[in-house]
């Protein structure tokens, strides 16, 4: 992509965090010590077993280096909103989601880079090989995630209805912008793309469907409630898309490393689909049954 399209896109995903952060309260970050246990699993499958299970995947599929890269991206993102419509959907706990989407948004400005750092140095050529500038890093991803969020969230705490009037078309405006960021990935990688999407079709599924399978049964292992424990499978399997190709876009300047984090943004509403699907089914099969 061009200095343009770059440009725009780092400006598309401020708008959409600006528009996460429209849904967000302080009240928020408050429910972690309502909600402790699942809070912690939650942040836990996400922080650490996501990025160890797409190391472990990149590593064992015969994968280009720049897909290998471009899953290591996604797994270091955080859920984004659409984790937080798609556990709604699915009768999940939308409390939980958000609250679990808007911790691991602020905790990954932090490991992001030391992820991204180790995915380039192990996956790339020693001739092809480039160091992120953490310090640096850590201030870009911080000025398009956490302060659009901090604004909207001011934006919300003092003009409440303007908030939540503007919600709702800030979300639609990210599918677009989703929707048109994958067709210029398509347009620039012409070349490489169908090959590119035979390698990571099926890596990027196998971390969706793994992943959230993952999130679910652990927190029925802990004996969290069911509405629960299907917002922390999908919070642990919908990543962040558009923070993941902006990454690889604006901050890595290589298109192919977005590849990746294209091919998941869609097959994850799919997935997305099938969860929702599943949860509303449990949802009433528990009614029936204290009926």
């Amino acid at each position: 992509m061009d200095n343009v399209s770059t440009i725009i896109l780092a400006i598309s995903l401020i708008i959409i965090m600006l528009g996460m952060g429209l849904s967000l309260v302080v009240g928020d970050f408050k429910r972690i010590f309502i909600y402790p246990k699942a809070i912690l699993l939650g942040l836990t499958n996400q922080i650490l077993i996501l990025p160890l299970l797409g190391f472990l995947l990149a590593s064992l599929f015969p994968i280009e280096p720049e897909i290998s890269i471009g899953i290591m991206i996604l797994a270091a993102c955080p859920g984004g909103p659409t984790s937080n419509l798609i556990s709604h959907l699915a009768k999940g706990d939308i409390a939980l989601s958000v609250t679990l989407t808007a911790l691991s948004s602020f905790i990954t400005i932090l490991t992001i880079p030391f992820i991204i750092n180790f995915a380039l140095l192990h996956f790339l050529e020693e001739g092809q090989v480039i160091e992120l500038d953490i310090v640096k890093t850590i201030i870009q991803i911080l000025v398009i995630t956490l302060i659009p969020v901090g604004i909207g969230m001011s934006i919300r705490r003092y003009n409440e209805a303007f908030a939540l009037r503007m919600a709702k078309p800030v979300r639609r405006a990210s599918g677009i912008v989703i929707i048109l960021v994958i067709a210029g990935i398509t347009l620039k990688e012409k070349d490489n793309i169908i090959f590119y999407i035979q390698q990571a079709g099926a890596v990027a599924l196998c971390l969706n469907v793994i992943t959230m399978a993952v999130g679910y049964y652990s927190a029925k292992l802990f004996k969290i409630r069911n509405k629960s424990a299907v917002s922390i499978a999908i919070e642990s399997g919908i990543q962040n898309g558009t923070l993941a190709i902006s990454i690889a876009v604006v901050l890595l300047g290589n298109t192919s490393f977005a590849v990746a984090p294209a091919v998941y943004s869609l097959l994850m509403f799919f997935t997305g689909g099938i969860a929702v699907y599943l949860g509303v089914q449990k949802s009433n099969d528990q009614k029936e049954s204290k009926t």
